[in-house]
């Protein structure tokens, strides 16, 4: 398991930051009317809503043509309500405070667990606590697993290829059978560069990617970072990972996908041809990983294949 995570002390700093600002403001504005103070305090912690709000009409506008159904205004209203609460939890407790609230779950090699494991692969900005919810319910049923922290944070996403060959390997070894790869948003493009990369193609029982930018995402445009740049709609870089015996590979994988994923859009990006292609629809981004009808079927793969 990881022993530390930059992206940690970042969302740390941040966090305080914008809290600390918010009780500035409002202590410095109470004594003028406690409507502008409260208003202003609200104005600074919830910002990040706005920038949301402007993802998600950009989506109903960029998504035009795709074939995936088109989200209604109310379904982005309602996601866009859902990722408000949804993004501080993770941004703002589990992955700052929280990243190794749930070591892995490895056996001893003296006692190796003949029960399938799964790797969980994050996505951009984030690290391993995001996976909390579903690391505790496989860490309850006594089932193996370890999760990644993906850095450097702004690199090439070939440069995650070693870390997820290192906790393939690992579990492998505890359990002596091919795990489940869970990837969200940029893992799963990691982990098909890890499968290219290492020919891996029998060393995974299955990949489920969950609002991964299998094609790019119209955001990616706007990115000037390396990895975003690699997310760019159809970049070289993801044509790339593609090879002529991947459609038949792309049996072994299930992607869940957002007709209002407010970051990888139009939709039909995070799908793969050949693929088991999993449509929920009204879930924003960052809601998708916690979806009950995905997490349910994707530990269902794990706990009772092996």
């Amino acid at each position: 398991m990881p022993t530390y995570s930059v992206l940690a002390r970042l969302q740390q700093a941040i966090t305080l930051g914008v809290l600390s600002g918010g009780i500035v403001w409002l202590l410095w504005r109470w004594p003028d009317g406690p409507l502008v103070a409260i208003a202003g305090f609200l104005a600074i912690v919830l910002g990040y809503s706005f920038f949301l709000a402007a993802e998600f009409v950009a989506l109903r506008f960029v998504s035009r043509g795709d074939p995936a159904p088109r989200a209604t205004w109310r379904e982005l209203a309602r996601a866009w309500i859902g990722e408000t609460m949804a993004a501080p939890v993770v941004f703002c407790w589990r992955q700052p405070f929280r990243w190794s609230a749930v070591p892995d779950q490895l056996p001893m090699a003296s006692a190796p667990d003949a029960r399938r494991g799964a790797v969980f692969i994050h996505g951009f900005m984030c690290n391993r606590g995001f996976w909390n919810p579903w690391l505790e319910r496989l860490n309850a049923s006594g089932h193996p697993f370890a999760a990644v922290n993906l850095e450097p944070l702004f690199g090439s996403i070939d440069n995650y290829v070693t870390t997820i060959e290192d906790a393939v390997q690992r579990l492998t070894q505890a359990t002596g059978l091919p795990p489940v790869l869970i990837c969200h948003s940029m893992g799963g493009v990691a982990a098909r560069a890890w499968l290219r990369s290492r020919s891996a193609d029998d060393r995974v029982h299955h990949v489920v990617t969950i609002g991964s930018p299998h094609n790019g995402t119209w955001l990616g445009c706007f990115s000037h970072l390396e990895n975003g740049r690699q997310m760019r709609l159809h970049s070289q870089w993801l044509q790339q990972l593609d090879r002529p015996s991947d459609v038949f590979l792309h049996t072994k994988f299930t992607c869940w996908y957002s007709n209002c994923d407010n970051v990888v859009f139009p939709a039909s990006t995070a799908t793969l041809p050949g693929a088991r292609n999993r449509l929920i629809r009204g879930a924003a981004h960052v809601e998708l990983g916690f979806h009950p009808l995905v997490m349910d079927e994707t530990l269902q793969l794990v706990t009772e294949a092996g």
